[in-house]
């Protein structure tokens, strides 16, 4: 699935080819995602792209007439073609600009979305999103009052989209290991002076990640138009077996809520 750094990348890499453009048709061949898509996204029809904004992992295509709400799923991508672009399996849906290029949603497995969303007002998927993490109201302050009292485990904690957005589970790995932090160990348990290590290396992390995919995204028109997950120097996630870049310990492989999970007994704890 997608991470926020990917999703970030995602729009960065359409918005020059869609932005100022006046949006000419909304070409829904599957209705049919995670939620029925609904028919409000028509009214983007004669309508200006204000801009394409972010918020947690949900893309937004901004217009007067309000916004088109994407969500990538676990398998959905985005790309920017030329109108003429033959078809290809699961592309769901175009939206076409007077540019002559069409911004094409395919999705295999139709976990994504197409909503929409009226001016000044939020979507009730989006009411009770924690921050940003790259915001300034992601603080380490912010992540130790939430984490009182808390049982559950920390990497679940930092996951859950109602105390910050975006954190998933590569990069809460990864920020674990660089701040020391047993992934197992209960949220409420840890120390300010821990969660002020981990809160700079989730922002060092998440931000590093977004850098490295836009470096490496050099034209967002291609076919597959996703640009997946970056090549990045991962320090613990998927090198179960393999030696600590840190200590030489082996690192260990643990399921924690169902995903897996990837720690150094020695530098962590």
């Amino acid at each position: 699935m997608p991470e926020l750094p990917e999703v970030e990348v995602s729009r960065l890499g359409i918005t020059p080819h869609i932005e100022n453009q006046i949006i000419t048709q909304v070409v829904v061949r599957n209705g049919q995602l995670r939620w029925p898509v609904p028919e409000e996204v028509q009214l983007l029809v004669g309508q200006t792209v204000m801009g394409v904004s972010r918020r947690a992992k949900y893309l937004f295509i901004d217009t007067q007439a309000g916004s088109a709400i994407l969500h990538l799923g676990m398998s959905g991508k985005l790309c920017v073609v030329d109108k003429d672009v033959a078809l290809v399996k699961h592309d769901h849906i175009d939206i076409e600009f007077s540019n002559g290029k069409v911004l094409r949603y395919n999705d295999p497995r139709r976990f994504g979305a197409f909503l929409w969303q009226q001016p000044n007002t939020t979507h009730a998927l989006l009411t009770k999103l924690g921050p940003e993490p790259l915001t300034d109201e992601f603080d380490s302050t912010w992540l130790f009052e939430k984490s009182r009292g808390k049982s559950t485990v920390v990497k679940n904690f930092i996951m859950d989209n109602h105390v910050v957005v975006g954190v998933g589970n590569i990069y809460a790995n990864e920020s674990l290991f660089k701040a020391g932090i047993d992934p197992r160990k209960p949220a409420g348990k840890i120390s300010k002076q821990k969660y002020v290590a981990l809160t700079a290396h989730i922002k060092q992390t998440l931000a590093e990640a977004i850098k490295q995919g836009g470096t490496t995204l050099k034209d967002f028109t291609q076919s597959d138009g996703n640009p997946g997950y970056f090549a990045q120097e991962l320090l613990v996630y998927g090198r179960a077996g393999k030696a600590c870049l840190s200590c030489d310990s082996i690192l260990k492989s643990i399921k924690i809520g169902q995903r897996n999970s990837f720690y150094c007994p020695s530098c962590q704890h």
